[in-house]
């Protein structure tokens, strides 16, 4: 296949590149480019982020993580290539050196790029732009200062026409469909081919595992997968929506909700997962599906001509399985807009990019202060993204009180046998998930509940 995209602004045609060749590891190999830096080679450290801009903008990515047909007809940018053409730095390599922003200098490249792309798309929340970019040696308060300090700074000339000055291409080949309709087709006809959207978890299959993916079917063509659509009644979301813009779409609705996916891995994690890709892959896990549920949300799966739906706690069977046919793929989610009772709890041993020990959401209706529904739904607590169907039925029908409240409590351990794993153990798991549900009668009667103030 011939991949074509450019390269620090020059243009580059791949006619050899196999389909689950990285980046990262072509940067370092091929091209002799050893600013990008290969540290955990899973997407967790940042120290090879690089810059990656298509017609929809720029974006931070883990260079690991991403296969080189993802980039045809796009552009990048290493750290090499942060500075002009005439050699002139960077404002953010300027304040980086006067700032005294490195040590030892292994994670300050994929600092400099994460930070190149926040100050070209105008972004100052530098907690977490850079959440994903990790340092042992220098400490992140000058990094920030030197963040703080650009802020103001104009975006030189060569990053800001990388948008419109983007290679014009073909496509890439019949396994590369622009479209959902192109997309059935194909997997119609392939139904054993691997479906690689943002390529977080699959990539580790070849960064890790070492695995022979076979055929592969890229969907970042598919543009009419990454909209999302609200109106007055309606939220849905593509499979394509990227997690980054899903926040953006979910955190005026569910400010909760869109809390927890701030918390879900890095921004160049969230730049490339899909919110399609978290539900495909059934992992019990995940921290979009216990919202999804506890929201009521349908999937809108897709096989050749025919769709289908389904409530989407209909989809998770056991761990590993999902209901899903061959050459059938995900094409939406979608839920009612609904008042926001919507509350999201995520306990990790780290806070920011890591994976939950417990992830539960609550979304319980209340009238004339009585329980009318309730919808709990759990990640981490068993083989599969799972309702709290007895704790559910204990409250539903009864009083808006505490007593209530520690009464359903106990119906836990009727839902739940949790595994002990690194994570937690099984008994921190029930107790914890236990305390969510009094967490969230607090929360929603007006007292301070969270987790993160502490007073003495």
């Amino acid at each position: 296949m011939n991949i074509t995209f450019h390269l620090n602004g020059e243009e580059v045609t791949l006619p050899q590149a196999a389909s689950t060749d990285t980046l990262l590891d072509w940067l370092r190999e091929e091209r002799g480019l050893k600013g990008t830096k290969e540290g955990c080679n899973e997407g967790d450290c940042g120290a090879c982020t690089v810059m990656v801009t298509d017609t929809q903008g720029s974006k931070s990515l883990n260079s690991c993580l991403l296969f080189l047909p993802q980039l045809h007809g796009k552009s990048v940018r290493t750290v090499e290539g942060a500075a002009g053409p005439d050699g002139e730095l960077h404002p953010v390599q300027e304040a980086m050196i006067e700032h005294h922003g490195s040590q030892c200098g292994f994670c300050t490249p994929g600092f400099v790029m994460s930070m190149v792309t926040a100050h070209a798309n105008g972004a100052t929340d530098h907690d977490d732009q850079l959440a994903g970019n990790l340092c042992r040696c220098t400490g992140y308060a000058p990094i920030i200062r030197a963040a703080e300090a650009v802020e103001e700074k104009p975006v030189p000339v060569w990053i800001k026409k990388e948008i419109t000055s983007l290679p014009k291409v073909e496509k890439l080949n019949r396994f590369s469909p622009q479209s959902a309709d192109e997309l059935a087709g194909i997997y119609k006809a392939y139904p054993h081919a691997l479906l690689v959207a943002g390529a977080t978890d699959v990539g580790l299959w070849v960064t890790k595992q070492n695995r022979d993916l076979g055929q592969v079917i890229f969907l970042d063509g598919c543009e009419d997968l990454k909209e999302a659509e609200i109106t007055e009644t309606t939220v849905r979301l593509g499979a394509m929506v990227n997690m980054n813009k899903m926040r953006e779409a979910i955190e005026p609705l569910h400010p909760s909700y869109g809390e927890m996916i701030r918390r879900y891995a890095s921004t160049p994690v969230r730049n490339a997962a899909t919110v399609g890709g978290n539900i495909a892959n059934g992992s019990p896990i995940g921290d979009n599906p216990p919202a999804l549920i506890a929201l009521g949300a349908t999937l809108h799966l897709r096989n050749g001509l025919t769709r289908r739906e389904m409530p989407i706690e209909e989809f998770f069977i056991d761990y590993g399985k999902q209901k899903r046919q061959p050459g059938e793929f995900v094409e939406a989610v979608s839920w009612q807009r609904q008042e926001d009772a919507l509350r999201c709890y995520k306990l990790s041993k780290r806070f920011d990019q890591d994976i939950s020990a417990v992830c539960g959401c609550f979304n319980l209706t209340i009238e004339d202060g009585t329980i009318k529904d309730a919808r709990i739904a759990f990640g981490g607590m068993a083989g599969i993204p799972k309702r709290a169907a007895a704790v559910e039925a204990a409250l539903t029908g009864q009083p808006w009180t505490l007593e209530t409240i520690k009464a359903a409590k106990l119906k836990f351990k009727d839902d739940f046998k949790p595994l002990t794993d690194i994570r937690a153990s099984a008994k921190y798991r029930l107790k914890t998930a236990a305390n969510m549900l009094e967490r969230y009668f607090l929360e929603m009667t007006g007292e301070d509940a969270s987790v993160l103030e502490v007073s003495a």
